[in-house]
């Protein structure tokens, strides 16, 4: 079995005083799609923010073996992690390109002479972003500036590509499209942590899932089966989901963390 190229153990973090995460455990595989889904408020993007390195944070956090719990932000980026914020943070008085450009910082410190040919896997991954390469960011719609922001961190090669709620305020046609480039860019050999608050397209995505509530693990498993876990249902994916796996719900092989929160 190949190393994860994340290891999570007993992570804590928060801000000032208050504890927002309590102790989350968590692997992603080589090449993998990772979920983590849960209300708004349960700390799926404190959860990135600390991997990131832009809050403290307690417990382990291992990047292909490494520990890197003591390292800044430029140096996780430098190893190979990115993060899309919830926001996209584009420059959007400039163009298409160059805020491409920009996302190849780490190829450039790196002394890669072949950096500008990362564009071209972008365009293959996002026809639209070169269609309107010389177009001003902010001159895209919602669902563009999302390619934008996807594609200007795949331009580093990351390693570990973090999503902070990628679907969120996108029309479904859009959204449909945002979730097939996820699924695609396991052909590069990227891995992928997806938090979203769209359990249904999350799950259907990812090859393996956490349910985070209150900022603990409730619920871990291989996606499909939490696709079909009665607790994810109700909660999650409403009775049309229910109604369709037969009622209750086919029975399901995830593992169950105590959390101190009840999902039955």
């Amino acid at each position: 079995m190949n190393q994860p190229v994340l290891t999570v153990k007993g992570l804590r973090a928060g801000y000032g005083r208050a504890e927002v995460l309590h102790g989350i455990d968590l692997q992603a595989p080589k090449g993998s799609v990772i979920t983590v889904i849960g209300p708004n408020g349960a700390g799926k993007s404190t959860f990135l923010n600390a991997l990131m390195g832009v809050l403290p944070a307690q417990g382990q956090i291992e990047f292909e073996g490494q520990p890197i719990n003591v390292l800044s932000l430029e140096e996780r980026v430098m190893l190979g992690i990115a993060l899309v914020p919830e926001k996209r943070e584009l420059f959007g008085s400039m163009s298409v390109e160059d805020n491409l450009v920009l996302g190849a910082f780490r190829q450039v410190r790196l002394n890669n002479p072949k950096w500008r040919d990362q564009l071209d896997v972008v365009y293959q991954l996002f026809p639209r972003l070169q269609e309107r390469c010389k177009q001003a960011s902010g001159t895209l719609s919602g669902g563009e500036r999302q390619m934008l922001a996807v594609g200007r961190a795949m331009m580093s090669r990351p390693t570990l590509l973090m999503l902070d709620e990628p679907s969120l305020g996108l029309a479904p046609l859009v959204v449909k499209e945002i979730f097939r480039t996820i699924d695609a860019l396991r052909q590069t050999g990227v891995t992928t942590l997806l938090v979203e608050q769209n359990a249904r397209a999350a799950l259907e995505t990812a090859d393996y899932g956490y349910v985070l509530e209150m900022g603990e693990i409730a619920l871990s498993g291989p996606a499909k089966d939490l696709a079909t876990d009665p607790r994810v249902i109700d909660t999650y994916l409403g009775a049309a989901r229910k109604k369709n796996t037969g009622g209750d719900g086919a029975p399901t092989h995830f593992s169950s963390q105590k959390t101190g929160t009840s999902s039955e």
